[in-house]
């Protein structure tokens, strides 16, 4: 059976896809499945060769066919986002795909049509096969594209005989989160020890508590602020919620992206090091599932 790790955080530029790649670089049997659609940039790191693209359709949109329209106006006077103007055009950056101008037109002018709001792509890195996708400029439905990009990695890992997903999630709290860490196996929250880390972390916690999914915690930067590090490791004893890792402020992540290498490609220093040993936190903890569940499934048979 496949199992998932999603590398999540509160808000962006924590350091996700710095500990994402290089578990990737740590991993053996693997897919890599970058969801941060809104802005992946796991293939600026894994220069990947792609095997195949597909269009991504999001919310379809309002087409209003001229040769059936009477120019009544129902639609105009109905639609909520000024999406419709006065010669009846619709404009697709506007429109949200509600479809009561269609609903309200009596002529039956007025369809719902696709409109692609982005592209998915499977792709092979010198780590192995990676899903990945960009959502175009303005787009919505992001968490549908995370659902397809996973999907991807599923099938990707069916087709190249792997045996585990790593998932560089976006950042928050909202629906393409949610898209990014249902069914995990587990998740590894990436924090910094600021007022903001602090805030975000515990909606990340909280929202992983509800989908009942172990979590652990990485204080990045952790020796900025010790006091505010000091109060993450409290919220995450009163969360009952293990911080694995603490990693020291450091130049290396910018320097191995410069370099366009993971950070245990790039050198091995103290920052690496403690990279290591929450990967095989992390690895143990996953095997230590894995060894529950079929002893459970076992006792069920019996």
């Amino acid at each position: 059976m496949v199992k998932q790790i999603t590398i999540v955080s509160g808000k962006g530029g924590t350091g996700k896809t710095t500990i994402s790649s290089a578990f990737v670089s740590l991993a053996n049997d693997l897919v890599i499945a970058d969801c941060d659609v809104d802005a992946a940039d796991m293939h600026l790191l894994l220069d990947p060769t792609l095997l195949k693209t597909d269009d991504f359709y999001g919310l379809k949109v309002a087409n209003i066919n001229t040769e059936l329209c009477t120019a009544c106006g129902d639609c105009l006077d109905a639609c909520r986002f000024n999406a419709i103007d006065g010669s009846f055009d619709v404009d697709i950056f506007s429109c949200e795909g509600c479809s009561v101008c269609e609903y309200v037109c009596q002529q039956n002018a007025i369809s719902m049509i696709e409109k692609k709001a982005g592209e998915s792509f499977s792709s092979m890195t010198r780590f192995g096969p990676m899903a990945h996708a960009k959502l175009g400029i303005g787009e919505e439905a992001s968490g549908k594209l995370v659902s397809t990009v996973r999907n991807n990695a599923r099938d990707l890992a069916a087709e190249f005989n792997k045996d585990l997903i790593i998932i560089d999630g976006p950042p928050g709290t909202g629906c393409s989160v949610i898209a990014a860490i249902t069914g995990v196996d587990m998740l590894l929250v990436i924090t910094e020890p600021t007022a903001s880390g602090i805030h975000d972390l515990e909606r990340v916690l909280e929202l992983s508590s509800h989908f009942r999914i172990p979590a652990a915690v990485c204080i990045n930067k952790y020796d900025l602020n010790e006091s505010n590090t000091l109060s993450i490791r409290e919220l995450c004893t009163e969360m009952g919620v293990d911080v694995i890792g603490l990693l020291p402020y450091s130049r290396t992540p910018v320097d191995a992206m410069l370099n366009e290498k993971t950070v245990l490609e790039f050198t091995d220093d103290d920052f690496t090091s403690v990279v290591r040993s929450i990967w095989d936190n992390l690895h143990d903890r996953l095997v230590s599932s894995a060894e529950t569940v079929d002893i459970t499934l076992k006792s069920s048979l019996m």
